[in-house]
């Protein structure tokens, strides 16, 4: 199974989910358990069975079953369930999911895989905080297909956990710093990973911006309803309120496409400088981004630049 073209409009709020479980045998009853996952199509380049493997030297988690050669790339293998803290039953013809974000390509082993379901983010539920902790925050959304429960999964949080040593380069220039001396820039930030988040809010507090961060698109545009009302009703000055709004693309109840197309038809919200920044921003989504408006777009691969592609759009408003 090869991925191909997303058709979807930009914009409506909808994603493409394919959905694939793990099955755990209880050693002491032989009862089996399946668990349902999913993950955003846009990530997933290709569905294989399991190849042959060749072990890696001193692999950072257990999880990490060895590598194989996929079309002259070296693509790393991740045991899911053990991830999740399952035994995976060996029977059967077992799945691997090849992925690419954040410009990586990674594979992670399933028991199986069911099929793609076109869904608008109304229906992804956040996880709750109970949720999340028994989970190691490795749960990004929950939704209900065919009265299955459907887990979908934070990738980019386990890769970056089986990557810890990787360092992301935030230091900016002592050019950048001397020109935000003294700025008090307002900025909104969106984004249903924690890990990611914080990153950005740390990133922008760091270098001197007052942050108003939200966990979902939803959240986010009920603040800038609260800004408009302002503009509206008390006549404040958008550019005391709002800067510039970086979010994601993937988030539960509001996705970052849809977000910025409200903001961007809004005659008062319009003018705010909009980046997203996102994991699965490629030459081939791209296009998605501007159609529905946004200003700059960034992976998260880069985020070390982004201070400077804020400041790009800082300068033209």
């Amino acid at each position: 199974m090869s991925r191909s073209d997303i058709l979807l409009e930009s914009g409506t709020n909808e994603f493409e989910v394919v959905e694939f479980y793990v099955d755990e045998e209880n050693t002491e009853t032989g009862n089996v358990s399946r668990t349902y996952y999913g993950m955003n199509v846009a990530k997933v380049l290709e569905i294989i069975r399991l190849p042959e493997l060749t072990d890696m030297p001193d692999a950072s988690h257990p999880s990490v079953m060895g590598a194989f050669d996929l079309r002259s790339e070296i693509v790393p293998l991740i045991d899911l369930s053990q991830w999740v803290g399952k035994k995976l039953q060996k029977t059967g013809v077992l799945k691997v999911i090849v992925t690419e974000f954040n410009q990586v390509i990674t594979s992670f082993l399933v028991s199986g895989v069911t099929r793609i379901y076109r869904l608008s983010w109304n229906e992804v539920k956040a996880p709750n905080i109970q949720l999340s902790s028994l989970t190691s925050n490795s749960i990004t959304g929950i939704v209900r297909l065919e009265g299955k429960i459907v887990f979908l999964l934070d990738l980019e949080k386990i890769v970056a956990k089986l990557n810890e040593q990787t360092v992301v380069n935030t230091t900016v220039s002592s050019e950048m710093k001397k020109e935000l001396e003294g700025t008090s820039y307002k900025a909104v930030i969106a984004d249903d990973s924690t890990m990611a988040r914080n990153m950005v809010f740390q990133l922008l507090t760091d270098n001197g911006f007052e942050v108003h961060q939200f966990e979902n698109g939803k959240t986010a545009w009920e603040y800038l309803e609260e800004v408009k009302a302002k503009v509206t009703n008390e006549g404040a000055n958008l550019k005391d309120l709002v800067n510039i709004a970086i979010l994601d693309i993937e988030m539960p109840l509001m996705d970052g496409h849809h977000l910025t197309r409200k903001i961007k038809e809004d005659p008062i919200l319009k003018s705010i400088p909009i980046m997203l920044c996102s994991s699965i921003i490629t030459e081939s989504l791209y296009h998605k981004g501007v159609s529905v408006g946004a200003d700059a777009q960034i992976s998260k691969a880069k985020i070390g630049e982004l201070i400077e592609k804020a400041m790009d759009l800082l300068r033209k408003g």
